[in-house]
């Protein structure tokens, strides 16, 4: 490899201004450096250190992997069915477990004992320096400055309860607002924000099933809905409606550079498995929404931002479609994995998208392997071979 990722991924603030999460894990041959630990809790320093650390799940744990290299340093026992998000600093990532979020230190490579404890943990998001927390199960939300994780302690920060514990989602905005989702466990309605001071002082109930949200440039904040996309921006809510009476939007992935989201679509309510072909961008400026259609499906881990704004879809024909969000136009096609097809479960493995940088990291889960990608040249910067198949993949994303 003649080229460092670490170099790309870090060029001026792209890696601040990518938004993504999704799954992987790469590749572990030396078992000396791979010694499984259970739980993750050992203090010991690490026999192999790594750089701008990745964190991958499987079946059974989590894959600790450089950045630079794709190699596996350190495999944790973790049993359930675990997920895992950037903690928003350059050392943590914030892993969600059967009992609750528990924060860990990929470059220490073990859990550091900090822990939001709370049944169905559920979205992480980082934002204007602040990272936040929705647990479902209680309906719970946490706001905490990632930079605090460094002392080892659970940070300071600020808790929130929703009248009801639902599948929600929330984010805190640069001047201390703090938007957050409504609902119950049968039906979640819209969104409601709150000042510093905790008092109510915008809500918006028109959007039918909310979920997912992504922030624009000029702090634009969405959550998807069901019949279009709710959009918070100077103390307003606007409400996008979507050309079909059920129009999904679901999924979204926003970039500080650019006034449009990238959002899934889909159109039939009735379907076990909705495998669509066409996407949103949501325009928050001009607060109009265009379809683009790509020929070809894709899942809710396949979106993401580039560096420059683009917008980024893996295709389950195993490329990488890089579309101009201001156009719609698809301007590259970078091949990445073989043809694939999204599973009915959503906890299963497929194909997954994570971006940092200038590096779009592809994982190939039928073939136990991970792919950096360089975003711009389309050219592949290395390619691992794992021990098991991946399904999540994060990593440290410092700066946002």
């Amino acid at each position: 490899m003649n080229k460092s990722i670490r170099g790309r991924a870090l060029t001026g603030t792209a890696l601040a201004l990518a938004v993504s999460t999704v799954l992987t894990a790469c590749g572990g041959e030396d078992s000396s450096a791979t010694g499984a630990e259970s739980d993750g809790t050992a203090s010991a320093t690490p026999a192999v250190a790594v750089k701008d650390p990745l964190v991958a799940t499987f079946d059974g744990g989590l894959y600790i992997l450089d950045g630079e290299s794709l190699k596996l340093a350190r495999t944790i026992e973790l049993p359930g069915f675990n997920r895992v998000n950037p903690a928003g600093d350059e050392d943590h990532v914030v892993v969600s477990t059967d009992s609750g979020f528990r924060v860990l230190d990929a470059t220490g490579q073990a859990f550091t004992g900090i822990e939001y404890k709370g049944a169905k943990p559920g979205h992480v998001v980082r934002h204007a320096g602040k990272t936040v927390l929705f647990t479902d199960g209680t309906g719970e939300v946490n706001v905490f400055d990632p930079a605090d994780l460094s002392t080892g302690k659970k940070p300071e920060g600020r808790t929130y309860t929703s009248a009801e514990p639902h599948h929600g989602v929330a984010i805190e905005l640069a001047d201390g607002e703090l938007l957050s989702t409504l609902g119950t466990e049968e039906k979640r309605t819209g969104a409601l924000v709150l000042g510093e001071n905790g008092k109510e002082i915008a809500r918006n109930e028109n959007c039918p099933g909310v979920h997912g949200e992504a922030a624009a440039e000029n702090e634009a904040v969405a959550v998807g809905c069901e019949d279009g996309i709710l959009i918070y921006k100077d103390g307003e809510f606007t409400k996008i409606d979507a050309p079909d009476d059920y129009g999904r939007i679901g999924n979204q992935a926003g970039s500080d550079v650019s006034p449009v989201l990238l959002g899934d679509y889909k159109t039939d309510p009735e379907a076990e498995l909705e495998r669509p072909t066409r996407i949103s961008l949501i325009d928050t400026e001009k607060k109009k929404l265009r379809l683009v259609d790509l020929g070809t499906s894709y899942s809710f881990r396949s979106l993401a931002r580039g560096p420059h704004g683009e917008a980024l879809v893996l295709g389950t024909d195993g490329a990488v479609h890089v579309i101009d969000p201001n156009t719609g136009k698809v301007e590259k096609k970078i091949p990445a994995v073989g043809q694939w097809q999204e599973p009915l479960d959503w906890q299963q493995a497929r194909p997954t998208l994570f971006v940092r940088g200038h590096v779009a990291y592809v994982s190939e889960p039928g073939k136990k392997a991970l792919h950096a990608i360089d975003v711009e040249t389309g050219k592949k910067i290395t390619s691992v071979t794992l021990p098991e198949s991946t399904n999540e993949l994060s990593g440290v994303v410092p700066g946002h």
